[in-house]
């Protein structure tokens, strides 16, 4: 794999930074959810990241609860190549990796032990973004900041942050960071697409943006139903993630909602009018917030995403956005945005 961009390539790829910090970031990252070292083969991952590489893209985003370790073992032998200084790595650490007691959540215990697996794992001595992947009810959250900061001072971890918080969670964690004197959250990662807009609704991006916390969007094509694959009374098609073990029971429930691809299907000619496909419509909706860092694709082919990253690309204006809000009818894409995120929550192991 190249170790080196050529200029014309890196033009082609817009960079954002991480909130206030000064970490640059592609506006596309590339994630391994279920993909690397689950249901795409290595040597389909390592086609995939040379051709990220090769577009632009330096965020590559994984989790130790991926495939139960074997995303970020695969992730790690598909980067070696590439120069450990020019991408931005991030893992996350929470949910149960075994059935011992202390083998979960955001304790001081487990924090340590968790990053010390997840670099093993990676094989590098660092990363730059470490995320804790949901809330931890059970421990305080004292300990879970203070631990956070211990990393960074260790050189373990450049940044650390949040996924699937609430906006009072996380403006509780910056409160203390800031009175503690230690290293804030900063980032969140949330579930963002025009089907589930609950971080608009739910204060995330105002609390993002007043403590300068840079947002890394999952899902933003909502595991695929917004690329238009997905066609009202029809089955999944062969190989979609909706026929996969893990995919099909956390989509299940979308993919049998009629009306819901029906109104998907009625973005179609917006996109066409655009010139653009309805993946790059969807991820575009997404980059116009100013307080999105990046979004994270999955891709199971080379093409996927040599397409995601032409959506930095394309601007929407009021008229596209109220077209987009019209074809979805946008009264009911907050119950079925909860819908996705609860069962994407369970799907983690998410506890309680």
């Amino acid at each position: 794999m190249s170790t080196a961009r050529t200029s014309d390539t890196e033009s082609q790829m817009n960079y954002r930074k991480l909130g206030k910090y000064g970490v640059r970031l592609s506006e596309v990252g590339l994630g391994s959810w279920i993909t690397y070292g689950g249901t795409t083969d290595e040597a389909t991952s390592v086609a995939c990241v040379r051709k990220a590489w090769d577009l632009g893209v330096n965020f590559f985003d994984t989790a130790d609860v991926y495939q139960h370790g074997t995303a970020e073992t695969t992730l790690g032998r598909v980067l070696k190549d590439i120069r450990r200084s020019d991408c931005v790595l991030a893992t996350k650490c929470y949910c149960p990796m075994s059935e011992m007691p202390n083998d979960r959540g955001l304790s001081r215990k487990h924090i340590f032990e968790s990053i010390h697996s997840s670099l093993r794992r990676l094989g590098t001595d660092y990363v730059d973004l470490y995320q804790c992947h949901r809330y931890d009810e059970e421990t305080p959250l004292e300990e879970t900041v203070r631990a956070m900061d211990d990393l960074v001072r260790q050189g373990r971890i450049l940044y650390w942050g949040v996924s699937m918080w609430f906006a009072r969670q996380m403006a509780r964690a910056c409160r203390l960071a800031a009175r503690m004197n230690l290293y804030p959250p900063a980032s969140d990662q949330p579930c963002y697409n025009m089907i589930d807009r609950d971080v608009e609704t739910e204060n995330v991006l105002a609390v993002c943006a007043r403590e300068g916390m840079g947002i890394l969007v999952f899902s933003p094509l909502a595991q695929g139903v917004l690329t238009g694959k997905y066609k009202a009374g029809a089955p999944p098609p062969s190989g979609s993630r909706a026929t996969t073990p893990e995919g099909s029971r956390l989509m299940r429930r979308t993919v049998e909602d009629q009306a819901l691809l029906t109104r998907v299907e009625r973005l179609r000619p917006i996109a066409d009018d655009l010139g653009c496909t309805m993946a790059q419509l969807a991820l575009a909706w997404v980059l116009r917030q100013p307080e999105v860092a990046t979004v994270i694709i999955g891709a199971t082919h080379p093409g996927q995403v040599e397409e995601n990253v032409k959506a930095g690309e394309i601007r929407l204006s009021g008229d596209v956005l109220a077209r987009i809000d019209a074809a979805l009818g946008v009264t009911r894409v907050k119950q079925v945005g909860q819908a996705l995120r609860y069962r994407a929550a369970a799907l983690l192991g998410r506890r309680g």
